[in-house]
């Protein structure tokens, strides 16, 4: 039987329980819980998950999810027929870490965008520094470079940016 991938995003108050009510949801509809991102914060559950289902049974899984709206849990469910081939284009890892101030998120995407980087996977936190008590925002992103776009370039777009910011960052 053909089936579709659902991309879930679904986002609540965090309780115990939650993530198994919607893997119940999906199992009692035929789902195949493929790959997710989960995370509490400040109090609230975020998620983003994607379910591989059979196309018949795709409508009645995306209201049961929708349902969960009862329990506080809000949703978007997007139908995704054909999964994309992986690009054949290089995947690096940035990690950057400097003292946290407003707009470093902007200024690094700002770099990647203009050189058509795509963020495939981005995560940021921060947090006290042991001995300084200052905030320290920490990234670590997964990045598909285009075809024909050098790690090196890359590496001196962003090293411009981040001695500016005084932020240290290293590409692999």
């Amino acid at each position: 039987m053909p089936t579709t991938s659902l991309v879930l995003t679904l986002l609540g108050q965090d309780r115990p329980g939650l993530v198994d009510s919607i893997a119940q949801t999906v199992a009692e509809h035929g789902g195949n819980w493929v790959e997710s991102r989960m995370a509490h914060l400040a109090g609230q559950f975020a998620g983003i998950l994607r379910v591989d289902v059979e196309e018949s049974r795709a409508e009645e899984l995306t209201a049961a999810i929708q349902s969960l709206t009862a329990a506080g849990l809000e949703s978007v469910v997007h139908s995704v027929p054909v999964v994309a081939a992986p690009s054949d284009s290089p995947v690096v890892r940035l990690s950057l870490v400097g003292q946290d101030r407003p707009g470093i998120v902007r200024e690094i995407s700002r770099v990647l965008a203009a050189h058509g980087v795509n963020v495939e996977e981005l995560n940021t936190e921060c947090r006290r520094a042991a001995n300084s008590g200052q905030e320290i925002f920490q990234a670590d992103a997964k990045l598909r470079l285009p075809t024909g776009f050098s790690v090196e370039l890359l590496r001196v777009a962003l090293e411009q940016v981040a001695a500016d910011m005084m932020v240290d960052l290293s590409i692999e």
